[in-house]
């Protein structure tokens, strides 16, 4: 679908906000050819920068740009769209966007409205749209390859396959409902579109295996770091995060609250949580805290469980999401067996420590990125999964409850585009069984 020609053409700069030695200012809609030729003189040739002085309604110049004109519908938002790639000044930007807004039929955009016109023109769906919001959002190399994948159409492509085998399926049963007179219409018709929604079923399930793993490398792993009181908990955090996050002090309780930190972890993306140390206390505030901590910990990918090296072990157990540290071997002190020793004054042990997180986040399943990243995604595959296996149970024996459940499939499918198009069952129908008379 395309947008309507009497929607306003929109402006606003493109690139980061603030003093920059080029800023890009970007235009779509119906009026792009009359603003470029109103403030750069004529239209230059489609897709080729040309050099222009912009210039105001009296013919002052505003500044010297690179001026690039995409003809719609062959451009990002399917509209004409253009690109004014000005000097990064304030005082330019300023005064070009006043000059631009005071033409007729222009107004600012609002947020993320170059990419809504995109996705009404279908020059996206909406995993490719939440794959642009998320590599805009990418702090790490492995947030970065999962939203350029999603950003490519991966779950798209995946969710048009699925889709396309449900409507063959859904044709097959359409066959045997209304046409089995038809001599063009013979052979087991509802074994093959079970066996069709069968393979689809177990491509979901697979999908939706990974799950966990995108959401993870999309919001983040959870590390918590525990232990009793002045186990050096906070002053790890500031090690590993290289910075002074958390108040350091001798006195036993200081960190009553979780103060949380993010970092990058071998392209991982990881959030460090400091927490209340682990002690029984008759101080409201304090006990609140360790239940707090005891709360995190419960929920973390990994724990970091801290003691100090001159004091007796008093740590959460656990396999392979805990590993157990002995902080300040700077000290007088003896690691015992399994423990990782570190300092956090001298830098001792922390290259391994992060080299051990990485392994062990590492080896929850990230092996390459998923197709399902988000809540919407896990919902609207879970409701696509429900439907196959009702029509696989064999609790139906006519042909009509099965092609609604598998319409219902086909349904939760394009919600996952955005798209919802009946008719397509139809035109498969019959350009399949060739049954058009």
């Amino acid at each position: 679908m395309s947008a309507p020609d009497d929607l306003p053409t929109i402006v606003a700069l493109s690139s980061a906000a603030g003093r920059a030695g080029v800023a890009v200012v970007r235009l779509s809609g119906s009026r792009v050819r009359f603003v470029i030729e109103t403030i750069a003189g004529n239209l230059p040739s489609a897709r080729r920068a040309s050099l222009r002085t912009l210039r105001d309604p009296t013919g002052e110049a505003i500044d010297q740009a690179l001026v690039l004109y995409f003809p719609g519908p062959a451009s990002f938002t399917g509209e004409d769209v253009a690109e004014l790639h000005i000097h990064g000044a304030r005082s330019v930007l300023a005064r070009l966007l006043q000059v631009l807004c005071d033409l007729p039929g222009i107004r600012l955009a609002e947020p993320g409205e170059f990419t809504r016109r995109a996705f009404e023109a279908g020059k996206l769906d909406l995993s490719e749209v939440e794959g642009l919001i998320d590599l805009i959002d990418s702090e790490t190399e492995w947030q970065r390859r999962q939203a350029l994948r999603q950003m490519d159409g991966a779950l798209g492509i995946a969710a048009a396959n699925w889709r396309r085998a449900l409507i063959e399926a859904m044709a097959l049963l359409e066959a045997e409902i209304d046409f089995s007179d038809e001599a063009d219409v013979t052979g087991p018709l509802i074994e093959r579109a079970l066996a069709t929604a069968g393979d689809v079923l177990g491509q979901l399930r697979e999908a939706l295996g990974g799950f966990a793993r995108g959401e993870r490398i999309r919001e983040g792993f959870v590390v918590v770091l525990a232990g009793p009181p002045n186990a050096g908990k906070s002053s790890l955090l500031n090690a590993l995060a290289r910075r002074d996050v958390a108040i350091v002090s001798p006195i036993a309780g200081t960190t009553r609250d979780a103060i949380e930190v993010r970092l990058d972890l071998a392209g991982l993306p990881v959030t460090l949580i400091d927490t209340a140390g682990l002690r029984d206390s008759t101080d409201p505030i304090e006990a609140e805290g360790v239940g707090r901590a005891r709360a995190l910990a419960e929920k973390a990918d990994l724990v970091l469980s801290l003691r100090s090296i001159d004091s007796d072990p008093d740590r959460l157990h656990g396999g392979e999401g805990v590993i157990a540290l002995a902080t300040k071997v700077d000290l007088a002190g003896l690691a015992r067996p399994g423990e990782v020793a570190v300092s956090a004054q001298t830098g001792q042990g922390i290259p391994e420590l992060l080299t051990l997180m990485a392994e062990r986040l590492a080896g929850q399943g990230v092996v390459e990125p998923a197709l399902l990243t988000r809540e919407r995604h896990r919902v609207a595959v879970g409701q696509a999964i429900d439907a196959l296996e009702r029509a696989g149970s064999g609790r139906h024996d006519h042909a009509e409850l099965l092609a609604e459940d598998l319409r219902l499939a086909v349904r939760a499918l394009e919600r996952l585009l955005g798209r919802v198009d009946i008719e397509d069952v139809l035109d498969q129908l019959f350009a399949g069984f060739c049954i058009g008379k």
